[in-house]
């Protein structure tokens, strides 16, 4: 009788030592969501050197696996493909690094424009980005010994994106980027945790596989040279295009070039623009407007000459940036 309550008290005592890890643990990417979440608030703030944001626009991305596809869905019918679309929306423009516009929900923005009686300024970009979430998927893994048992719920997602040059049709970039996401639980004799389908590691593990392809178009266009055009040039004052969001800033120079004549290559068929010439050097005096959109700033000559020079015919550039 003695052994009998032995027994039952150390199966007491080992279900109460039954523990539960996190519901969440989302295995990340090379750049961690610390590092990302630094990365978006350093965005927030002036940068020190002039960033070129490109302007860009989510075209078609859609869900090209097995999950969520039923024999009642049309192939227009696609949440996950908008979710996934949703989620790199949100993760482009936090970046600080692109003028994201409105491609998917533009037929809403005419309608509503029209109830107001007005018309819509839609403005080009320089890029459309496409893809796809090409792999998505659900396992249950699980381990069981003495009196005790685990189960772990994984979610892994990988998506596919590239970057496509709106005038010539060229993809002159593709990322790619994985995510996991995993919930475990644990019992003993039968006490502890209970898990059922947790439905969030689907949207976690999408999560941060986008953040990861964003994060390496980010690096990618970095090291892409700052240009910009001349406004106008009016009584003696010189505006540019770009100010304080770009990270333009009084006492920045730049240099003022010609813009190389574009010519076909007879191996690519592609137009090639052939390289200008610096013709002045001009420094920041001062910013103007109150976004990305509007801003502006003035400069001065400090070195050369524009005379005899449309603003249309010139460009400034970033050189020998610190």
């Amino acid at each position: 009788m003695k052994a009998a309550v032995r027994i039952v008290a150390g199966v007491l005592l080992l279900g109460g030592c039954a523990t539960q890890t996190p519901p969440v643990r989302p295995v990340e990417p090379s750049q961690t969501i610390e590092a990302q979440k630094r990365a978006q608030e350093a965005a927030t703030q002036t940068p020190t050197a002039p960033t070129l944001k490109r302007k860009i626009a989510i075209g078609r991305v859609s869900n090209e696996t097995n999950y969520g596809r039923t024999l009642l869905r049309d192939r227009n019918d696609d949440p996950l493909g908008k979710q996934v679309s949703d989620m790199l929306a949100k993760a482009l423009t936090e970046s600080g690094q692109f003028v994201v516009l409105e491609r998917p929900d533009i037929g809403r923005l005419k309608d509503e424009a029209a109830l107001v009686g007005s018309k819509p300024t839609l403005v080009g970009v320089d890029a459309l980005i496409m893809g796809s979430l090409t792999e998505f998927g659900r396992k249950a893994v699980g381990e069981t010994g003495f009196l005790s048992q685990s189960k772990r719920q994984v979610a892994f997602a990988k998506v596919d994106f590239r970057l496509v040059d709106v005038s010539t049709g060229l993809v002159f970039f593709s990322m790619s980027g994985a995510g996991e996401a995993s919930t475990e639980t644990a019992s003993v004799a039968g006490f502890g945790s209970q898990a059922s389908y947790d439905g969030t590691l689907n949207d976690a593990a999408i999560r941060i596989a986008v953040a990861e392809a964003v994060n390496k178009l980010t690096t990618q266009l970095a090291g892409r040279p700052w240009s910009t055009g001349i406004l106008a040039i009016s009584q003696g004052q010189i505006f540019i295009s770009g100010g304080r969001a770009q990270g333009v800033s009084p006492g920045m120079t730049f240099s003022v070039e010609t813009k190389g004549q574009r010519v076909k290559s007879p191996q690519t068929g592609f137009d090639v623009t052939l390289p200008g010439r610096e013709v002045a050097r001009v420094r920041v005096v001062s910013n103007f407007g109150s976004s990305e959109t509007d801003e502006g700033s003035i400069v001065t000559l400090v070195g050369g000459s524009l005379d005899g020079y449309k603003p249309e015919d010139l460009v400034v550039v970033a050189r020998d940036m610190p």
